[in-house]
């Protein structure tokens, strides 16, 4: 079935509207452009599932050849702790200024 040809208007109110046609030339069907927009883009056309069905065959066909195995990952080194020198630093000189 092809798909039908849209001749596009503006309604009175300044909308986009998507009129079709029949072959004598009256409209057949008439839609804002916003409906019918939202309609295609709903609808999976005959080339989107052309192509997922490639791909899907393509998936299967990685799926039955044998599976590779990943090589072993290095351990992560281990972060040494934060110091806290300074703070011990700040601690000892107030005791000294207490002291005196």
């Amino acid at each position: 079935m092809a798909a039908t040809r849209r001749t596009t208007m503006y309604s009175t109110a300044g909308k986009k509207l998507y009129a079709v046609r029949n072959p004598d030339g009256s409209f057949k069907d008439i839609q804002t452009y916003e409906r019918s927009h939202r309609a295609d883009m709903a609808r999976t056309s005959q080339a989107e599932t052309a192509t997922a069905r490639k791909v899907a065959k393509k998936k299967a066909a990685v799926k039955k050849s044998p599976a590779k195995k990943a090589p072993a990952r290095k351990a992560a080194a281990k972060k040494a702790p934060a110091r806290k020198g300074p703070a011990k630093k700040k601690a000892t000189a107030k005791k000294a200024a207490r002291r005196k």
